[in-house]
């Protein structure tokens, strides 16, 4: 699927939810400033055209400033300031995304215009091999879930 394919999914899919307006450009260049890398360019336009987080699995992804929140996690650069991992075992560039619950968190990689995916899962992290576009498309139908995500963790990981 193509980035527009993927931005025309979405904002349709909004069409039926409550999302905040899309973000302002300054805002996700304060987060690109906070966070030391450049936003993959198709989050960047997903937060700039349809709306400023609140879009893909259940209670929609983070946004920044001034956008969709999840829980007490207010925006994407704030989270990653707070430092997602205090052992330093995340990587710098990889941003929490999406809060499964559960210490389960979705990463994207902003160290890669592509945006890969990663699964954070009890201080263990792995790349989860797909990226933003088809993570997006299928947290929305169905495809990607809490399950196929923890199915996904490497064995010699879930073996320690």
């Amino acid at each position: 699927m193509t980035d527009d394919e993927v931005v025309e999914t979405l904002r349709a899919a909004g069409r039926g939810r409550t999302l905040p307006p899309p973000a302002r450009a300054d805002a996700i260049d304060e987060a690109e400033r906070v966070i030391g890398f450049r936003t993959p360019p198709l989050l960047r336009r997903l937060y700039g055209e349809v709306a400023n987080g609140g879009f893909g699995p259940e209670d929609g992804v983070l946004g920044v400033s001034g956008g969709h929140a999840q829980g007490d996690f207010r925006d994407i650069a704030e989270l990653y300031q707070d430092g997602p991992d205090p052992s330093g075992r995340v990587p710098a560039g990889l941003v929490l995304l999406y809060d499964w619950g559960c210490t389960i968190w979705s990463l994207v990689d902003f160290r890669d215009p592509a945006g890969p995916m990663w699964c954070s899962h009890q201080g263990e992290l792995w790349p989860q091999g797909i990226a933003l576009g088809e993570w997006l498309i299928g947290t929305s139908t169905g495809t990607v879930t809490v399950h196929t995500l923890l199915e996904s963790e490497p064995a010699v990981e879930r073996d320690r």
